[in-house]
């Protein structure tokens, strides 16, 4: 009986791809537990450099943890609240904003109709339908907030998490070659994902704040809903900030008219190019280490694998893959196409 060779190396990939995709779909099966574990991990990769700090000037574990969950519940709870309380204004007013819509899309329609530019009432209803708009932004936030109601879960796993840290190092001894490397890496995970939290929170404060300042110079409704959907969104990269401005600039239109709704325009402009393209890349510098198709990529990934909060985690969860990947001779190759400069850190 004739035999055919085995090509090993392609029978392993192939192994493994399969491998890949059966990982995935379980990964998404699992979203609803997945998503607030991950939540957990990154709130704890964030808060560690603080946990060890107040350890380290002597503060009791237990003391410290309680700290920083209360730090956390406080900036939590600023946040939900104000949200909910300009959303809950903005949903009274709705009825009148969507009524003034529609006269605005009438006298589009009949001006382009003089002109001799037919437009179906329907389609053109459909692009200027503010309900819509802010169904599709309530709808984002109510998926990740869905996520944040397992808050007892959560915030139990960041308290379990947070505790092990001071042992950690002991258990790494036991069950890895090389537990120095092995917590090298682990550190530089975290005070990677805790620098580009930090920096984002820092740029996304100097968007929020002139946002909410000339919104309300302009008299426009809701300025600091608008500044805090725009301080949260500025956090999911590329469309973040596009879809931030589309509420606001309809709103301008209602109140005001298409002026208004270009100087706001105007507004997102300047301050998105300003902080994304200046501010930005200075202060993150090469921390990012990402190229800008691999960070428009990962948003579509993560946010078809896990929703919401996988575009708002999209590129810690990418820089993390990158640095994971680089730990290793075979997957560097990995690593350097995941790079800006196709550079390896080793």
């Amino acid at each position: 009986m004739e035999k055919f060779p085995i090509n090993t190396r392609n029978t392993s990939l192939v192994i493994t791809l399969a491998a890949l995709v059966i990982i995935l779909a379980g990964v998404k099966y699992a979203e609803s537990i997945i998503s607030p574990l991950l939540v957990a991990l990154f709130i704890t990769a964030i808060s560690g450099p603080a946990m060890m700090w107040l350890t380290q000037k002597k503060v009791p574990s237990g003391l410290a943890v309680t700290i920083i969950i209360f730090c956390i519940l406080v900036i939590g709870f600023f946040i939900s609240s104000v949200l909910s309380t300009s959303l809950n204004g903005f949903s009274q007013n709705l009825p009148d904003y969507q009524a003034r819509l529609q006269e605005i899309t009438g006298t589009l329609l009949s001006a382009a109709n003089k002109t001799g530019f037919h437009m179906p009432m329907k389609e053109l209803s459909q692009m200027f339908d503010l309900g819509k708009v802010m169904a599709f932004v309530g709808s984002t936030f109510n998926q990740v907030l869905g996520t944040l109601t397992n808050i007892f879960f959560i915030l139990m796993m960041v308290i379990f998490l947070l505790l092990e840290l001071s042992g950690f190092r002991y258990k790494l001894k036991a069950i890895s070659n090389d537990p120095g490397q092995t917590m090298a890496d682990l550190i530089n995970v975290s005070n990677t994902i805790s620098s580009y939290f930090k920096i984002k929170t820092f740029t996304s404060v100097l968007t929020a704040i002139p946002i909410i300042i000339v919104l309300s110079l302009m008299g426009i409704d809701f300025p600091i809903l608008w500044g805090m959907v725009a301080f949260l969104l500025n956090f999911v990269p590329n469309i973040g900030s596009i879809i931030a401005a589309i509420p606001v600039v309809l709103m301008a239109l209602i109140q005001f008219g298409f002026i208004a709704a270009g100087e706001v325009i105007l507004l997102y402009l300047i301050m998105n190019n300003l902080v994304g393209n200046f501010i930005e890349p200075r202060v993150m510098g090469r921390s990012l280490g990402l190229s800008t198709l691999i960070v428009f990529l990962s948003l579509v990934f993560w946010g078809w694998l896990l929703g919401p909060i996988g575009m708002f985690l999209s590129v810690p969860l990418t820089m993390t893959l990158k640095i994971v990947m680089d730990n290793n001779d075979d997957t560097r190759w990995i690593s350097v196409m995941l790079s800006n400069e196709g550079e390896s850190s080793k």
